[in-house]
């Protein structure tokens, strides 16, 4: 009997391992162009929440895959106003409170010694004349002070910006817009800037959303490389090469825009940039690439997904995708 229930034991295990195995193995339902993760670059926003729309209220899922690495901290004006300032001791301090502590000292040097607090002054006209030396060295003392101390003062904190911001007013309506009050990025480089996005810009968009897909859903590298930025492109072939050492191939059709809004366009330099929030339909699945048996989703079901897709124009040249990005 124990020898029976070890080896039923060994054979429920390993149907449990294989099991689990096959499901870890398996897709997800995602077999859209950039999966079910957050990809790419938005140039200086990369790491920054784009603006809820009406189409994708919820935030934006933070990069997960980027070439573009975060800025490092910079300190704040308070702190580096802060650690300028010279340190002072309790009460008097510095050159002054050196004097002091000096002249304190030698009286006591000389009545330790018996000759007297006030030793070697002779008569009242020694003592005036000590005192005269002594205003005048703490006189000296107090202006080279106040000299070191203009010296050393912390120099004001510069302002980001002087002066009325030109160009055209924020529109509340408009969140492009209404984020041009950024600051600048680096060594007093300009922030974005705000640009108009049209008719024709929309329809780019549009034709990219089922262009992409389409060409990823055919495996098409060529394609990809020419709809999308360099690093885009390479990230869509590391999913096409994990599925096809998975022996499975992501099945995409029928891709339809539902509603899109725009979270924000800037410039940067002679780079353009829109991310744009966008609800569409399509029918997606992933199959066994020999059989052609559905894996995961359905080839016949129209399903719906919310993403925030942020395209790049360089001058003169068409809009590609430059990043793609999930809602939480």
């Amino acid at each position: 009997m124990e020898k029976l229930f070890s080896r039923t034991s060994r054979i429920a295990l390993t149907a449990v391992t294989a099991v689990a195995l096959t499901l870890a193995t398996i897709p997800t339902a995602d077999a859209r162009a950039g999966k079910n993760s957050s990809s790419g670059s938005r140039g200086s926003q990369t790491h920054s929440a784009p603006p809820s729309t009406q189409t994708a209220p919820t935030a934006a899922q933070p990069m997960q895959r980027s070439v573009t690495q975060p800025s490092q901290a910079q300190p704040s004006p308070a702190g580096a106003a802060q650690a300028a300032q010279p340190s002072r001791g309790f009460g008097m301090g510095g050159m002054l409170g050196g004097l002091a502590a000096g002249f304190l000292g030698a009286g006591l040097f000389g009545m330790l010694f018996g000759d007297g607090f006030m030793s070697g002054m002779a008569g009242f006209a020694g003592f005036l004349g000590l005192m005269l030396q002594i205003g005048l060295v703490v006189v000296l003392g107090m202006l080279a002070y106040r000299w070191w101390q203009r010296r050393n003062a912390p120099p004001a904190p510069a302002h980001a910006y002087a002066g009325p911001q030109q160009g055209p007013e924020p529109d509340a309506q408009n969140p492009a817009m209404a984020r041009s009050a950024l600051g600048g990025f680096g060594g007093g480089s300009r922030g974005p800037e705000p640009i108009q996005i049209g008719a024709t810009d929309y329809e780019s968009f549009e034709r990219l959303l089922g262009d992409v897909q389409s060409a990823y859903s055919k495996e098409d590298v060529g394609a990809l490389r020419g709809l999308t930025t360099p690093e885009m492109a390479a990230y869509f072939e590391e999913d096409l090469d994990a599925n096809a050492r998975g022996g499975v191939q992501n099945r995409v059709s029928d891709v339809k825009l539902l509603q899109g809004d725009l979270a924000e366009a800037w410039r940067e330099g002679s780079t353009d940039y829109a991310t744009v929030a966008m609800r569409f339909a399509l029918k997606d699945a992933t199959v066994d690439r020999t059989t052609g048996r559905v894996v995961s989703g359905d080839l016949d079901k129209v399903q719906e997904a919310v993403e925030i897709w942020t395209f790049r124009r360089e001058a003169g040249e068409a809009w590609v995708l430059s990043a793609i990005q999930q809602t939480q």
